[in-house]
């Protein structure tokens, strides 16, 4: 598992920092999130646009590093990338986490979207709300605290654009930003239904990590990462 927090690079080289919080980090005080990941999650922050285009253009090279005769190939991926990530600032995405596990040579493929909510938590009325597709329940996050949780399956358009018979299993979770009138939401979703149940395993794993940090902890820590730490390449 790898560590995301302040202190952290991404696979560009750049600091993770307070804006991939639940606030814009510019004011001291204010709540941000952290999060372990698995070391082959790749990390695209979603804005702004240069840092997510920038983010997108380091993954493709480093999946095709080492190939050079398929320039048509590594056209669509980065096109597609690039979609999946607008997808997810049109849903409110502050950052993506892409899967590049592989078990036995198989990929586990898996998504991570990290949205902001702009409105008040009650968790009885989250449930309420949610209850109606797949099952939810209130829960408790071991640094987090209190959250909604919310497992269901959805055949997605790409699932049925590529013909497979699987749809695809996805996690929730909504929770509340400490003295906010906001939610964070993580909606992890993997395609593989026969391994469905291990994934949710890992997606809860990870949600349990979620922690906050004042941004002025969180900007002094950046600081001293940059003193401290040279760039370590791929971070989740």
């Amino acid at each position: 598992m790898q560590q995301t927090t302040p202190a952290d690079r991404t696979a560009d080289g750049r600091t993770d920092g307070e804006n991939d919080g639940a606030t814009d980090g510019e004011n001291d005080g204010e709540n941000v999130f952290g999060l372990i990941t698995p070391e082959d999650w790749f990390r695209i922050p979603l804005l702004p646009e240069e840092q997510r285009e920038a983010s997108v253009s380091a993954l493709i090279k480093r999946q095709f590093a080492g190939v050079d005769d398929q320039p048509v190939l590594r056209r669509q991926a980065e096109e597609q990338l690039l979609g999946a990530a607008e997808a997810g600032v049109e849903q409110g995405g502050v950052v993506l986490y892409l899967s590049f596990l592989e078990a036995a040579g198989i990929p586990l493929s898996a998504s991570l979207l990290i949205s902001r909510i702009h409105q008040r938590f009650d968790g009885l009325d989250v449930v309420s709300a949610i209850r109606d597709k797949g099952e939810s329940a209130l829960v408790r996050l071991p640094a987090a605290g209190r959250a909604a949780r919310r497992r269901r399956s959805e055949r997605t358009r790409e699932s049925r654009r590529l013909g497979t018979e699987f749809a695809d299993t996805i996690v929730e979770y909504f929770v509340p930003v400490p003295d906010r009138d906001e939610v964070l939401m993580l909606t992890f979703s993997t395609p593989l239904e026969p391994i469905a149940d291990s994934m949710v395993e890992l997606f809860d794993a990870v949600a349990g990590t979620l922690r906050w940090q004042k941004s002025a902890q969180a900007t002094q820590a950046t600081r001293t990462a940059r003193t401290t730490h040279e760039p370590r390449g791929q971070q989740g």
